[in-house]
């Protein structure tokens, strides 16, 4: 069973979230966008931004960062990493969650992309 999770505006065919078996919250792939306009910043403000974003989403399903258990955070260049790395330590509390970092090619010029898996608390 999987139910959507809005929390910010898909640019494609995509849910922004979905919970499955009524407790994993599988948050999409996020980053400094507004509504469906690109926000053009340096890679701490488009951090921030992106994980504003990531949170929406996880709000939207009833979660917070302390239960997200799995980030992947894509970076457009990996030179980026330690600003992008103090900027993502201010959103989530210990335990953090596990994490690997990937350098790639991101659409729109992007600088950073995160998604993230999180797990909601029994009911």
């Amino acid at each position: 069973m999987k139910q959507a999770v809005t929390g910010t505006e898909p640019g494609g065919p995509y849910s922004p979230g979905i919970v499955a078996e009524g407790r994993f919250v599988f948050v999409s792939g996020q980053s400094a966008m507004v509504g469906r306009q690109r926000q053009v910043g340096t890679i701490a403000d488009e951090t921030r931004l992106t994980l504003e974003n990531v949170g929406q989403v996880l709000d939207a399903a009833g979660a917070t960062f302390a239960d997200v258990v799995r980030c992947t955070v894509y970076l457009a260049d990996v030179l980026d990493f330690d600003a992008m790395n103090a900027v993502y330590q201010e959103f989530f509390p210990e335990p953090r969650p596990s994490r690997t970092t990937v350098g790639c090619q991101l659409r729109l010029e992007r600088k950073v992309e995160i998604d993230c898996v999180a797990v909601l608390p029994p009911a």
